[in-house]
């Protein structure tokens, strides 16, 4: 079995505002991905993703988007292989559930690292990553700042 994570935050907005803040590069590209964003997530596109803690812009496959309710992306997994052949992708899937008092539950979840030290270390560096959007968005939308502006460069 393969290694995988979810985690999950509450975000005081409605769920349409909220899954416009990630499927639209210029509002990702605000709290998230701090290279920026090139390109809006719709199904089958390829759009790209530049972090300055780890520069130069990743691929993002857009496998699906349901609007206002799921985002599943496949990408290039950070594991090192001695084999770049071997190379693996993971898929990530992002639910969007709108709650009662008018927040929206966020989900991510990550999967398909092997379970090795190197597939290990990998999960937990992007579940770091995912987490830390969560909570970046959260403030963004909530309170207009960029908690990752700075943090990286």
């Amino acid at each position: 079995m393969d290694l995988k994570f979810s985690v999950a935050g509450r975000i005081a907005k409605p769920v349409g505002e909220v899954f416009e803040a990630v499927v639209n590069p210029d509002h990702l590209s605000r709290f998230f991905t701090t290279g920026g964003a090139k390109g809006r997530l719709e199904t089958g596109a390829v759009v790209t993703w530049d972090f300055h803690d780890f520069p130069g812009a990743f691929p993002v496959h857009v496998v699906e988007v349901e609007k206002d309710r799921r985002i599943v992306l496949r990408w290039g997994s950070a594991e090192t292989t001695p084999d770049p052949a071997a190379s693996r992708e993971t898929t990530v899937t992002m639910t969007f559930e709108p709650l009662e008092d008018g927040r929206t539950l966020v989900r991510i979840s990550e999967q398909a690292w092997s379970r090795t030290p190197e597939g290990l270390k990998a999960s937990y560096g992007n579940c770091e990553g995912w987490t830390g959007m969560l909570c970046a968005m959260k403030v963004w939308l909530e309170h207009g700042f960029n908690l990752r502006e700075g943090f990286y460069k």
